[in-house]
């Protein structure tokens, strides 16, 4: 087996790689990291020349071009093609690539529109970009997000390094739990957000190559063979489009609170409890009464969305007391007797359950064990999701609901049979549980298992542990609170397969190849140190966790993995 320094390849003291194998994927991670630090702390000094002499530099280096065309060839969107029907699927084209990712000269090409169904029935409109301008948007973006953590609101949650949904929920809680909390809630909606920002305003304001910026804006659209100019909004899809529209919001809380501030004073600001809690362009923003949010807050609120060519929706924006409760990132926030409780809204409920449905409907004759490989991960994603809140209850309902779409689906391929029958062939006792709708499988070894449908009901609820506000992930002072923040979120994620969660704790969450970080968004790939089909077995000394194009180089270069020391 080849045995290649991971270390040397691609290091200041050697040559430049020549291929997309010999890439050293630490050492471009470490210096488009260390470039971001710097971008990072220029944004803190407000040294805006600085923070653009860094941007140029860091859109020219190679280790971020490099990176770029990573992201965008390792994504969900990696097969999906643009105007061009180009796609780099070989290491060949990926390496080609990174040469072409250049400013001379660059055009983007016309968006490629395609639509997506919505919750409510309706369709989303997405616009996919080539796969170079998509690299493209991936380059500069590496150069923007420094500066926009730098000047992001704290309580926005939305596309931002270790933020989620779950944060802006326990803020809301934490905003509206206690007796003396805020009890009225503007539940806001911006009519056609991603199709109404203002260009003008967008390349006056956001810091970043203005030429680029403004190419990518003017791209226009393909629709239905139709080339239609865009001369307003930033499109859905492209890598780029969530930091444009976060920039676009930035200062909706700490321009409102100084606003208020100003024309009121610190104390009777402090009084009127506002507070503001967004996620990418969903908001709400607390009062402590109706009077407040209707005459002070809507209005400046207003004047803020109307500069950037924004409006709130008649039909959707709505002030409602805590009382009543409201919906907003799939849970309904509401009081029952001074108590706050956090539930799955009864809108997503009735949506998963629709997906669920669906997938049944549309496996009627499949094996019951591929129903259940179906199944499984929409069943663990979504209980997860709602595992930080008041859920079971929802867990109960939604299983009992699946309990009799499942016998539908199992009576419908036995007619003949009576229900005792299709009981025994489709459900038994696990593990002291009855009524597991369970299938034999064959295993690996040679030997029999079993896979079971995941159980709702056994989920348990752990509260969220929320980010700081004042996080900014690019800055070394708060390294070790990210790393430990990231660490026990992706244990969280892997709480369901107990043998990931001890090989990402003895690899300290780092690839045991290229000695960088995984997380959610670079996934990972359980690799066998010896091959199974020479022998190897499935114990842990075995095994390592590796990103996945990290694992694709393994078995295509014949790399040998050594087994890392716990530290």
């Amino acid at each position: 087996m080849k045995v290649i320094d991971m270390k040397n390849i691609g290091s200041a003291s050697s040559h430049a790689p020549h291929e997309w194998a010999a890439i050293n994927w630490r050492l471009v991670q470490r210096n488009v990291r260390a470039m971001q630090s710097r971008l990072a702390k220029a944004s803190q000094d407000g040294n805006w020349r600085k923070v653009k002499a860094l941007q140029r530099w860091l859109s020219h280096s190679f280790s971020a071009k490099a990176l770029a065309v990573k992201r965008v060839t390792e994504n969900q969107g990696k097969r999906t093609a643009g105007v061009d029907r180009e796609l780099w699927d070989t290491p060949q084209q990926k390496f080609a690539a990174i040469a072409r990712l250049k400013k001379q000269r660059y055009r983007p090409l016309p968006l490629r529109r395609v639509y997506i169904p919505k919750p409510n029935g309706k369709l989303r409109p997405l616009g996919i970009p080539t796969m170079r301008d998509r690299a493209m948007q991936a380059l500069h973006l590496l150069g923007l997000d420094p500066v926009l953590e730098t000047m992001s609101d704290p309580n926005s949650y939305g596309f931002r390094k270790n933020r989620s949904t779950a944060d802006a929920m326990s803020q809301i809680f934490l905003q509206t739990c206690r007796k003396v909390s805020a009890q009225w809630i503007l539940d806001a909606d911006i009519e056609g957000f991603f199709d109404n920002i203002n260009h003008d305003w967008m390349i006056d304001n956001i810091r970043m190559d203005k030429s680029i910026l403004k190419k990518w804006l003017k791209a226009g659209v393909v629709d239905r063979e139709q080339l239609m100019a865009t001369t307003t909004g930033t499109p859905q899809g492209g890598i780029i489009s969530p930091a444009l529209a976060n920039w676009t919001l930035n200062g909706l809380e700490t321009e409102l609170v100084a606003h208020l501030e100003a024309t009121c004073g610190v104390l009777k600001t402090r009084k009127l409890k506002v507070g503001v809690v967004r996620y990418a362009d969903d908001f709400i923003i607390t009062g402590a009464s109706k009077e407040v949010l209707e005459t002070i807050v809507k209005p400046w609120v207003e004047g803020f969305l109307a500069v950037r060519g924004l409006r709130l929706s008649e039909a959707k924006t709505k002030i409602v007391h805590i009382d009543e409760g409201f919906d907003f990132l799939g849970w309904n926030f509401r009081k029952y007797s001074e108590k706050l409780l956090i539930k799955p809204s009864k809108k997503n409920v009735q949506a998963f359950y629709e997906k669920l449905r669906k997938v049944i409907g549309d496996n009627l004759g499949a094996k019951q064990e591929n129903l259940i490989r179906l199944l499984n991960p929409m069943l663990r994603g979504w209980a997860q999701y709602h595992s930080p809140v008041v859920a079971k209850q929802a867990y109960s309902r939604m299983e009992s609901l699946l309990f009799w779409r499942l016998m539908r689906w199992a009576r419908r391929r036995h007619p003949m049979k009576n229900a005792d029958w299709i009981r025994r062939r489709y459900w038994r006792t696990v593990e002291g549980r009855n009524w597991v709708f369970a299938a034999d499988i064959n295993a690996k070894d040679g030997g029999k298992g079993v896979v079971e449908l995941y159980s709702l009901a056994n989920t348990p609820i752990e509260r969220h542990r929320k980010v700081k506000g004042a996080y900014q992930p690019y800055d070394p002072q708060w390294e070790m609170y990210g790393e430990t923040l990231r660490q026990e979120r992706m244990l969280k994620s892997m709480s369901y397969r107990k043998q990931w969660a001890r090989l990402y704790l003895d690899q300290s969450g780092l690839c045991a190849l290229c000695g960088y970080e995984m997380d959610i968004e670079t996934g990972w790939h359980d690799h066998h140190i010896e091959y199974r089909v020479a022998g190897g077995s499935d114990v842990l000394g075995n095994r390592v966790l590796l990103h996945p194009n990290c694992h694709a180089q393994v078995h295509s270069l014949g790399l040998k993995v050594v087994k890392p020391v716990p530290v």
